[in-house]
């Protein structure tokens, strides 16, 4: 089975992550390497190369290969660079692939980082608006990535921060799961 796997690792590479624009060989690379179906359930891991999220833990899951690859390639990381995954495992061992000093944050409280400073931010996880607590985490020149759901899409978006506050871009649709501690509150309206 392991060969099986790694012949859809290659796969998914090639057929996923690539053919999304996504250039950036040290992501390739990583990818080509991390073993996804490691983060899922035994009975799951033949999910691991799919192009669904594929859920590692009740409510969590692992963001679609192509997705992450994006996000992934849209905040420029660097070997050196502190980086912060919140409910984003995968992301976490590919980031480390890459040389970036990795936390994780993947407790009942993802509303809180663990501290200040981060170069990199990444979610696989949607939430209705990206919280406060983690822009406020991101150091001088930190870049968060989310997507931000409020609806059946989501919009896939890059902060950065900047002298006088935060600059947003998105770029691309997206449909992860909403994290239950962040979706969106709806109120009554006429």
């Amino acid at each position: 089975m392991a060969a099986d796997l790694s012949a859809a690792r290659l796969n998914m590479v090639e057929s996923q992550v690539r053919t999304q624009d996504v250039t950036d060989v040290r992501i390739h690379d990583a990818m080509r390497e991390v073993a996804r179906e490691s983060l899922l359930p035994a009975d799951k891991a033949y999910l691991a190369y799919a192009d669904v999220d594929a859920e590692y833990a009740p409510g969590r899951y692992l963001m679609k290969p192509r997705n992450v690859s994006k996000l992934l390639q849209a905040l420029k990381p660097a070997a050196g660079e502190r980086a912060l995954a919140i409910a984003a495992p995968y992301a976490a061992l590919v980031l480390e692939h890459m040389g970036l000093s990795v936390e994780r944050l993947d407790g009942s409280d993802l509303s809180t980082p663990p501290g200040p400073a981060y170069d990199v931010i990444i979610c696989e996880g949607a939430v209705a608006k990206a919280p406060a607590a983690w822009l406020a985490a991101l150091s001088k020149t930190g870049r968060l990535a989310v997507v931000e759901r409020d609806g059946p899409v989501g919009k896939a978006a890059i902060y950065r921060r900047a002298e006088d506050g935060f600059g947003r871009s998105q770029i691309f649709d997206a449909t992860p799961p909403i994290l239950e501690e962040f979706k969106p509150e709806h109120g009554f309206a006429f």
